[in-house]
């Protein structure tokens, strides 16, 4: 969604939607490494049905990485990929499908805008790639030193989008994937995974909203079904929130601002490219343990619940004295539509809303006015009441005046005091470079590495001091008289140059030059002023005004009805570059009268034609890729060498408006029928729409079905039984060349070997149709529980700017840290090795162990005899097997149970492992603070010699025992203090 600041704003106003991820981490044995089980419970205490992955999420930070070096080749790039959603699927940890969609052909509404961004990418790689030339020679030439350059290409990242080979490959190895994750892992045994390559169209998180939606309309569909869905678009929040399932949650990377970047140039972190000056990296730390690198750690991820969202907006939309009964479930719906206006991928946000400025929540106070006044909700299940939206514009619309006035005082404060922060590092700068007559006497910054020594002659280093002085003082003398004579004797200096003739850097200037912007919407004539200058016409001109306005309200009628019902037109778009002022919405009743149903999506390579550069040509056939640079070809128009950006008042090229030409389809078509009968088999085969795929492992239920319907050959689509698929319902058609159990699967990679033992089966999927009419309901479905809410009443108060701590998992009463029993004999053996004295330290004149297994307790074979350890009192002795009674039998109830409680996962519902792992911690604790020495030091718990009034299963009192052994299915007891066995 175009909102880069959207989930900024939302984390900050709404605090607790975020969770931090628990992962389990797989571990290594002599070398070998043992995968994590994924069937075991979910470390985060919540169990998830379905996961989602909006796959190109995944795809383009593994195949151009910005914090660590990019893939060797493409084989490299798809390892990457895997192991990546192998992580997702360790954290989340699906029950029941595990969904994979590719963006396959967009909309022409969304094309527009994957134009633009391919132009840019194409544009700025061929400026980077003339910058490093640049600045490379310029470097050499003052002697600097520069890594030489790679013979690597440049990895062009418009490849990925559909119809090119890379997408290609990539859903073949997808589909190996897929089968050896199902053959090999006991995670994925039960699951129903589907994969919608990029030969599918729709976007990938519409293709899953699209699933999600015709699901929900089926009759065995499980209303409490939790979803996961993967992804960092903003406008993930909002389609899930549009689905009204009452148990949904986005897992996304955690952004983490201000990470350092490499150089282009030399490799070295801590400036930019023009910024590189060509010096050897410094060696810092006797063992360049401080080298300035890119750190290769992970990247965290988080959840957000959309479930605590909800909870939020519920008491921030809720509205008192309304005419008619307050539905939450509308006023969501509401709220989503408002937050189009703040800019979304179809339409150009409104000048006059900025989510930085608090737009949304101005929204929303114009919105509860209007529903007061109108007495009826804004939308309605993806259709909007366009009379009450003019309503709520025309309340933006008298504001916008005022709106503009504020944004430039309020620049204007932010560009003053960075200005006076510039100076302040600059002084400070200064300061630290000249040198100081105080030696090591001048304050240091505490923990300082740059300290200076001690003096050891203070005559010596004094007239060090004043040699360096007056070196300075000619040089800045000579430049002076050169500056002076090369000047004509002048003694004042011109322009940008200082006293002693020197040019001034551009950072050194006060005032950094500004984007002209000839609109200035803070001065009276605004609106004049920016029609002529982004349109070209004259504010008088009603009838442009208006087309303006009916095209922007057809956009928002249709985004709307793409987030609740699916593509509502495949060749709608937006046909201007800038949208209209809030105040120009009048009289927009009835400028929305539909969309034409009848329209089909563009195939994968013509899509290409419409939205690639003419630099990237070299994804397309021979033929086409003519069209793109030959001065004659009658579309030539469509593909710029260069195009200009406007910064519509924004300070960054990237938040510009690309002005490339609208790609008409029309034209395109006639010209493209020149040279289709040039494409190969091979180019017709990925020009040509696809199908889902459904897998399945040879244990699930369903497996049997799908293999005698390729036994049978049947060349009908068939029902999937409901019963045997966890409620999914759809159509199966088989496929041309099948996976299947038992047949060999060829390994797409040549670093990965071939299955030779296959236990998956792949077939067609296309999900259940419904009438062109049809209305999927924005409602909750009969029978779905709310979550249980986790929101107390200072939640709603609570700023980001307090103190904040991160929550782990889904349970906020989870216990941060909890050592096993192997972890507390590791930590006394360690500990106790170091020390001396404590609980367990040696006698003297004992006889001292050492070595691996010093510590460990006696086999099982030893536990028959009846032996006696040294202990002060002698009392203490083993007892038989049978008459070992459990200190605790259970864990002590918990003063605060868990959030989520599920039954155990024999159900399919899930598990509480925290509370397993707690108790059991717990109960060693007691267990290891019954036994040691009375007096020890070594900080566990001391045993009491009070009486102990236990009793047997009959009531009777037992007798006082005075050490407990281990309770872990191992037949010995606590080591005696001595760690010294008197064998007998």
């Amino acid at each position: 969604m175009g909102v880069p600041a959207f989930f900024r704003w939302l984390s900050r106003k709404y605090p607790s939607i975020v969770v931090h991820c628990l992962e389990e981490k797989s571990k290594e044995c002599n070398g070998v490494r043992i995968p994590v089980d994924t069937s075991k419970p979910n470390p985060n205490e919540v169990e998830f049905d379905n996961l989602y992955l909006d796959m190109n999420g995944i795809i383009h930070p593994c195949s151009h990485p910005e914090d660590k070096p990019a893939p060797k080749n493409e084989d490299d790039m798809m390892v990457l990929i895997f192991e990546y959603i192998d992580r997702l699927f360790n954290i989340c940890r699906p029950r029941r499908v595990l969904y994979m969609a590719i963006d396959g052909v967009a909309p022409r509404a969304k094309m527009n805008q994957q134009r633009s961004r391919r132009f840019r990418a194409s544009k700025e790689g061929m400026e980077l790639v003339e910058e490093k030339q640049r600045v490379r020679e310029e470097v050499i030439g003052r002697g600097g030193y520069l890594p030489p350059e790679g013979i690597k290409e440049r990895f062009d990242s418009n490849c990925i989008t559909p119809g090119t080979e890379f997408m290609d490959n990539l859903a073949k190895c997808l589909r190996y994937y897929v089968a050896d994750r199902l053959s090999n892992d006991p995670g994925w045994q039960n699951i129903t995974v589907f994969l919608s390559d990029a030969s599918v169209p729709g976007e990938g998180e519409h293709k899953i909203m699209d699933f999600i939606r015709r699901q929900r309309a089926q009759p065995h569909h499980d209303p409490n079904t939790h979803h996961c869905l993967c992804g960092a678009d903003a406008d993930l929040i909002m389609l899930g929130l549009a689905t009204h399932e009452p148990n949904f949650t986005i897992i996304r990377e955690e952004f983490k601002p201000n990470q350092p970047r490499p150089c282009a140039l030399c490799g070295q972190v801590g400036h930019e490219i023009k910024d590189c000056e060509g010096l050897p990296r410094v060696k810092k730390g006797e063992h360049d343990e401080f080298a300035s690198s890119l750190p290769g750690s992970e990247q965290d991820f988080i959840f957000i619940r959309l479930a605590v969202l909800r909870e939020y907006l519920e008491r921030e939309l809720t509205m008192a004295s309304l005419p008619f009964p307050f539905d939450f479930e509308r006023s969501v719906d509401d709220w989503v539509f408002m937050c189009f206006f703040v800019g979304n991928d179809f339409l150009p946000h409104l000048p006059s809303l900025e989510i930085r400025e608090g737009a949304i929540d101005r929204l929303v106070g114009i919105y509860k006015d209007v529903v007061h006044k109108t007495g009826g909700y804004v939308t309605d299940s993806g259709f909007v009441n366009l009379e009450r939206v003019e309503l709520i514009m025309q309340a933006v619309g008298v504001a916008e005046d005022n709106i503009f006035k504020k944004r430039k005082n309020d620049d204007d404060g932010f560009k003053r005091r960075m200005k006076e922060k510039k100076k302040r590092m600059k002084l400070e700068k200064q300061r630290q470079q000249e040198p100081s007559l105080l030696g090591q006497y001048a304050p240091q910054a505490l923990g300082g590495r740059d300290r200076p020594g001690a003096v050891h002659n203070p005559r010596h280093t004094a007239y060090d001091m004043r040699m360096q002085s007056m070196n300075q003082h000619n040089s800045d003398a000579a430049q002076s008289l050169k500056a002076m004579m090369k000047n004509g004797n002048k003694a004042g200096g011109s322009d940008g140059v200082d006293g002693r003739g020197v040019k001034r850097k551009a950072e050194d200037s006060d005032d950094e030059p500004e984007p002209e912007d000839n609109v200035r919407l803070w001065e009276d004539g605004w609106k004049q002023r920016y029609y002529k200058t982004k349109f070209d016409v004259d504010v008088s001109d009603e009838d442009f005004r208006k087309k303006v306005v009916k095209c922007y309200v057809e956009g928002l009628c249709w985004v709307l009805a793409y987030y609740y019902q699916g593509c509502a037109s495949w060749k709608w778009y937006f046909p201007f570059h800038y949208a209209p002022f809030a105040s120009d919405f009048k009289d927009v009743k009835d400028l929305c009268n539909g969309f034409d149903k009848d329209t089909k999506p563009f195939k994968p390579l013509e899509q290409l034609m419409s939205v690639f550069p003419a630099a990237s040509g070299n994804f397309l056939p021979e033929t086409w890729r003519a069209l793109m640079s030959n001065p004659e070809s009658s579309i030539i128009d469509f593909y710029p060498d260069d195009f200009a950006i406007d910064l519509n008042g924004k300070k960054y090229a990237w938040q510009g408006v690309a002005l490339l030409p609208f790609v008409d389809e029309r034209r395109l078509r006639a010209a493209l029928a020149e040279v289709y009968p040039d494409l190969t088999p091979e180019e017709n085969k990925r020009n040509s729409l696809g199908s889902d795929i459904m897998f399945v492992a040879k244990s699930h239920p369903v497996c049997d079905f799908i293999h005698e319907l390729y036994r049978a050959e049947s060349l009908e689509g068939t029902q999937i039984p409901a019963e045997l698929c966890h409620g999914i319902q759809g159509t199966l058609n088989l496929v041309e060349e099948p996976i299947l159990p038992d047949k060999p699967v060829e390994s797409p990679i040549p670093n990965l070997r071939d299955l030779a033992q296959n236990n998956a089966i792949g077939i067609k999927f296309l999900d259940p149709q419904f009438d062109v009419d049809f209305v999927f309901k924005a409602v909750l479905l009969p029978g779905a529980k709310l979550a249980v809410k986790v929101l107390k009443p200072g939640d709603f108060e609570r700023s980001s700017n307090g103190p904040w701590r991160p929550q782990l998992g889904f349970n906020p009463n989870r216990q941060q840290v909890h050592l096993d029993q192997s972890a507390f004999r590791s930590l006394g053996h360690h500990v106790n090795r170091n020390q001396g004295g404590g609980q367990y330290s040696q006698p003297s004149g004992g006889h001292h162990r050492s070595g691996q297994y010093s510590n460990a307790p006696p086999p099982n074979a030893y536990n028959q005899g009846n032996f006696r350890g040294h202990h002060r009192d002698q009392r203490q002795a083993f007892q038989p097997q049978h008459s070992r009674q459990q200190a605790f039998p259970q864990a002590p109830p918990s003063s605060n149970p868990p959030l989520f409680p599920r039954p155990p996962y024999g159900g399919g519902q899930g598990w509480d492992r925290a509370m397993q792992s707690q108790g059991q911690a717990f109960q060693h604790n007691q267990q290891r603070g019954q036994g040691g020495q009375h007096g020890g030091r070594g900080g566990y718990q001391q045993h009491d010699n009070r009486r102990d009034d236990r009793r047997d299963e009959h009531g009777q009192q037992q007798p006082q025992q005075q050490q407990q052994g281990y309770n872990t299915g191992r037949n010995y007891a606590l080591p005696p203090p001595a760690r010294k066995y008197n064998w007998s």
